[in-house]
């Protein structure tokens, strides 16, 4: 069912990592890991599972970056499927929330990125038409949306010679909520001339369907391109899926909205029963309001509190997710599974402890609480062949047993040498480490556990003549962006700084990793976070890391065993084999400076001078930085986009604050 295009074949130990993982499947086992240390080329890995076990797929990753990236590169391995995106649509988005101690009432704010949300309703689409689908998406997506039978009702088919009138299609079409559009076409939009109707729906954006009747007949049907306005193929049938992908009838509507006045009669009730008159008008005003806009338009500001009635759920009843559009039988795989599988138990209780003051203050009914995300018992009873991906996996992942190692990487690039020194004289150490990386033409990564600790080294390095940065989290994302391309660049020769895998920091031309008092106990010198740091010096042929301690702890021990352990299946491949590790090669980014002027040089630090700026620079610098960030977003390296975006609201408010 899935066609993998590819000129790679399995490489190292991929072969026998797709072998045993696709038999535990045949064989029934549900749950299982790919235990890939850093590099190994675990996607690959992945694809090659999808197209062996031939079952819808969602891949679930943390976060709108690595869900881009995946998307991307299962976009590129499987070009004749359907690869699908689905994350969070906003740019933007402040919740709406009461701060009980001050007495504030948040309005929810929101920025919807039309791009996403299109390719939201491209992703439910198309698990309801095809079986050949791989959905990757954030924990987003265990929030609730429409129910897919529901959405599935109002899809329609258009046939070539279907007996319908002009009447017959406009009605389907505004019972799948399209607008009639007299203007240009827009998603989710139809418009009419004489016996041809032109519609868009919400999952494209370059193609219209266009269907031409001759009275109550349809004689043709086309896609047309939305640029050239010209026809690009005819055919023969035609699925239109719904504008939205919460859908409701009119007769569920009237339900919903007698269901809601009953809820806001018991609530008014409560209110002044327990002497809370504030709150009774407050929750009637409010709710009478959103009544009025629903029964005039079926919609209002915030109608997703209102979801259990549209749906016609009865409170605490499991709402509809992205999941139940998979059908029964689904493959899961979770990527970062030590991250992603906490976040999704966390979801639930995070989002409930927000909504129960907004009730209990009366600007919601109780049933907003049900608008909410899957609890965990829930997704677990929802997902029954889990794939969990990650180098370190978490305790929940390894209690289910079934672990299939993948430790050679593509590049045959080993572990890095990890060395053991006394704390007492660390920065005299540090010196001759930087000092000797940097004649060898590399670069390194310094971790501290204190902020001073880190300001303190940073400036002592300095006057030793050291090109060094501190890189914080309150340096701007302009300026990270300039840190890191100039430490890659030669420009510096280290950083420092406390949580270095928060920064993202994959650079090939970091050599040596230094992490500073190893041995005090806690999240960042955890077993977990040592590998995971370990690993950043994986990138590179001469990868050594150095950990400094008095004590051996139980974290240093496991991750040094660990380490040695992969090193040493990683060497005997090579020796076997016959292959050379070979560092890897990544492009470096332009920087966004438009003249001399804008970067004070005479400062250690890079650093954006606004005032140095003049008006049109100012102008030039900023648009030069929107349609970077907007081509990034478009390109799905919300990374890059992320980091742009942060940068773009940092000047924007220093021009604003002169």
């Amino acid at each position: 069912m899935f066609e993998l295009v590819t000129n790679f074949t399995p490489r190292g130990d991929q072969g026998q990592a797709i072998e045993k993982i696709v038999n535990n499947i045949k064989n029934g086992v549900t749950h299982q890991t790919l235990l890939g240390a850093t590099g190994t080329g675990k996607t690959f890995t992945i694809a090659n599972v999808i197209k062996e076990v031939g079952k819808k797929t969602l891949v679930l990753a943390h976060n709108k970056t690595l869900a881009g990236q995946l998307y991307m590169e299962l976009k590129e391995l499987f070009p004749n499927n359907r690869v699908e995106y689905f994350i969070s649509y906003y740019d933007y988005y402040q919740p709406e929330a009461y701060v009980v101690s001050s007495d504030t009432y948040i309005e929810k704010e929101a920025t919807i990125n039309e791009e996403i949300d299109k390719l939201r309703n491209s992703a439910t689409a198309s698990l309801l038409e095809r079986d050949d689908v791989i959905v990757v998406a954030s924990v987003s997506c265990i929030y609730g949306i429409g129910s897919p039978d529901s959405y599935e009702r109002e899809m329609f088919v258009v046939r070539k010679g279907d007996k319908l009138s002009r009447k017959d299609i406009v009605n389907k079409l505004t019972n799948a909520f399209y607008i009639r559009s007299m203007m240009d076409l827009d998603r989710g939009t139809f418009n009419i001339k004489g016996d041809i109707i032109e519609i868009l729906p919400p999952y494209e954006s370059k193609k219209s369907i266009r269907i031409e009747l001759d009275f109550d007949e349809v004689v043709n049907l086309s896609e047309i391109d939305l640029e050239s306005h010209k026809p690009i193929r005819e055919v023969e049938i035609v699925s239109i899926y719904p504008a939205t992908q919460f859908v409701t009838d009119r007769n569920t509507l009237n339900e919903s909205i007698r269901r809601i006045k009953e809820e806001l009669k018991d609530r008014i009730a409560y209110f002044e029963n327990n002497n809370m008159p504030l709150e009774a008008e407050r929750i009637r005003e409010r709710t009478n309001y959103d009544l009025e806009m629903i029964g005039e338009i079926g919609t209002c500001q915030g109608i997703e509190n209102y979801s259990r009635h549209l749906a016609l759920r009865g409170p605490g009843e499991t709402p509809d997710t992205l999941l139940d559009y998979f059908g029964k039988d689904f493959l899961v795989i979770i990527d970062e599974s030590h991250v992603t599988v906490p976040q999704v138990r966390g979801m639930f209780n995070g989002d409930r402890s927000r909504k129960q003051a907004l009730v209990d203050y009366g600007f919601r009914l109780p049933s907003a609480l049900d608008n909410r995300p899957l609890n965990f018992t829930e997704f677990e009873s929802k997902v029954k062949n889990v794939i969990f991906m990650s180098a370190t996996p978490g305790d929940y992942e390894k209690e289910f047993g079934h672990i299939t190692e993948q430790i050679i990487r593509p590049s045959y690039l080993l572990d890095p040498i990890v060395k053991i020194r006394p704390s007492s004289h660390q920065i005299d150490d540090v010196v001759k480490e930087v000092d000797k990386t940097t004649k060898e033409g590399f670069r390194t990564l310094i971790t501290t556990l204190t902020i001073k600790m880190s300001e303190d080294l940073t400036a002592y390095l300095r006057k030793l003549n050291y090109k060094v940065a501190y890189l914080h989290s309150e340096i701007k994302a302009l300026e990270r962006l300039e840190l890191i391309r100039k430490l890659r660049l030669g420009e510096y020769d280290c950083l420092v700084g406390i949580n270095l895998l928060r920064e993202g920091l994959d650079i090939p031309e970091v050599s040596k990793i230094l992490i500073l008092d190893a041995d005090k106990e806690g999240f960042l010198r955890s077993d977990r976070s040592l590998i995971q740091t370990i690993g950043r010096a994986a990138r590179n042929e001469h990868g050594e890391v150095i950990l400094y301690a008095d004590n051996m702890t139980d974290s240093i021990k496991f991750a040094m065993v660990e380490t040695q352990r992969r090193r040493n299946i990683q060497e005997e491949y090579n020796r076997v084999h016959g292959t050379i590790p070979k560092t890897v090669s990544k492009p470096i980014g332009e920087a966004f400076v438009l003249s001399k002027e804008i970067v004070d040089t005479e400062k250690e630090d890079t650093k954006v001078d606004i005032k140095k700026m003049s008006v049109k620079e100012r102008e030039r610098l900023l648009s030069q930085m929107e349609k970077a960030m907007l081509k990034a977003a478009k390109e799905l390296d919300f990374e890059r986009a992320m980091e742009l975006r942060d940068a773009l609201f940092e000047l924007k408010e220093e021009l604003n604050a002169k």
